[in-house]
C-alpha cells in the first residue's frame, strides 16, 4: 500500500482509539511506519534525503519497535508499504500523525495512574518527537532542494522581460 494511504488509515486508527493501550498500540503502528517510510527513502528516495531517512529508519525509542508488546495483537501495517510515490506529500503526512500521536499520548500519561502505562507514553512521546524532527530536516531540505532548482533556472521569456533586480517586470 503506498504510504500516504497507510498514513491516513493510521490517522484514522489514531481518532477511532478509545482506550489508552489502544493509543499506545497505535502510537506503536505510526512509529513502525515512520520507520518503514525512512528505510524506503533511505533506499529510493531523493539524494538529499537519504542521511535523514537513514536516521529516521532507526529511530526505536529505545527498543525495536517490532518487538513492541503493544503490536503483538494486530500485526504491523508498515509491513504493507509498498513505495513513497510523492516523498514531500508523505512526509508531511507522516508528521501531522507523528504530531497527532504525541497529543494522544500526552493525554494518556496524564490520565494514567499506573506507572508502567506512564513509562510507556513517555518512551513513545520521545520516539514520535525524535521522528518528528527527522520528518521536519527533510522537509526543509526538500524546500532548500526547490529554491536551489528556482535559482539555476534560465529566465522564462513567456514570463516577461526581467527587471533591474533580476525577477520578471
Amino acid at each position: 500500500m503506498e504510504a500516504e494511504r497507510l498514513i491516513a488509515t493510521g490517522r484514522h486508527a489514531l481518532t477511532e482509539s478509545r482506550t489508552a493501550l489502544d493509543i499506545v498500540a497505535e502510537a506503536w503502528q505510526a512509529q513502525a511506519l515512520a520507520q518503514a517510510i525512512g528505510s524506503h527513502l533511505a533506499l529510493c528516495g531523493p539524494l538529499e534525503l537519504r542521511s535523514e531517512a537513514r536516521g529516521l529508519s532507526e529511530i526505536s525509542g529505545g527498543r525495536g519497535v517490532v518487538d513492541h508488546p503493544a503490536l503483538r495483537t494486530g500485526g504491523l501495517r508498515a509491513t504493507q508499504l509498498t513505495g513513497v510515490t510523492e516523498a514531500r506529500g508523505a512526509l508531511t503526512a507522516l508528521g501531522a500523525l507523528l504530531g497527532e500521536v504525541g497529543i494522544a499520548l500526552v493525554g494518556v500519561a496524564c490520565a494514567t495512574d499506573e506507572e508502567g502505562l506512564y513509562w510507556q507514553c513517555i518512551e513513545a512521546i520521545d520516539a514520535a518527537d525524535e521522528a518528528g524532527d527527522r520528518v521536519r530536516a527533510m522537509l526543509r531540505r526538500l524546500a532548500a532542494r526547490d529554491r536551489d532548482r528556482e535559482r539555476a533556472r534560465p529566465p522564462d521569456p513567456a514570463r516577461g522581460r526581467a527587471g533591474p533586480s533580476g525577477r520578471p517586470g
